[in-house]
């Protein structure tokens, strides 16, 4: 099996992390490989805010959490609550991907009205990401609780260029020691039809 194929049966979300920071080139290695996903008519409408600011992170967990305890959102009550329970797990690095809503093809469609795809572009790109920290032995989960902080007003504070709709996260960091790496659960059965 080449090694692409290892990367991907390989990874894994990470829910515990090391203190220590990832190395820059690492993160420079990773980002880069999530602006090389692909993206509806090239439009490549991502952006990413990395944050490495401990108390920042710290801050966003515990407002998500207040926002997870609200009735409303009952489903999240238990985590929320929890003193255990953290958004990012902990990690040391954050990556915020952001889609450009407003993004235009530099294809010479002229005349052609269409539409792209930002959020799934930025889905492509975050598991480029994902491939790219696992080839590097670096820990990574997708977040999708983070949510709750776009929603506040405070997600202004991020410097999020104004076009663009903050989509998911992505906890970055050294795997911690202690993390048992259970194998992939079983693929599901009955998703593949052939038309030949």
């Amino acid at each position: 099996m080449n090694q692409i194929f290892n990367v991907i049966k390989s990874r894994r979300s990470i829910r515990k992390y090391l203190p220590e920071q990832i190395k820059e080139e690492e993160l420079n290695a990773i980002i880069e490989a999530g602006t090389y996903a692909p993206s509806g008519h090239n439009c490549q409408p991502w952006h990413f805010t990395i944050i490495q600011n401990k108390l920042l992170i710290e801050s966003m967990n515990e407002k998500i959490k207040q926002q997870m305890i609200l009735p409303l959102h009952k489903w999240a009550n238990k985590m929320g609550a929890s003193d255990q329970y953290n958004v990012f797990h902990h990690a040391p690095t954050v990556v915020i991907v952001s889609g450009d809503k407003t993004a235009t093809s530099p294809l010479p469609l002229a005349g052609t009205d269409f539409h792209y795809t930002p959020l799934v572009d930025c889905a492509a790109s975050i598991e480029n990401i994902l491939l790219a920290a696992e080839s590097l032995g670096i820990g990574s989960c997708w977040l999708g609780l983070v949510n709750f902080f776009f929603e506040l007003p405070e997600v202004r504070e991020l410097g999020i260029p104004d076009s663009y709709q903050p989509y998911f996260a992505v906890a970055l960091g050294y795997k911690d020691a202690g993390t048992a790496l259970q194998p992939a659960p079983k693929r599901r059965i009955g998703t593949v039809s052939y038309i030949r």
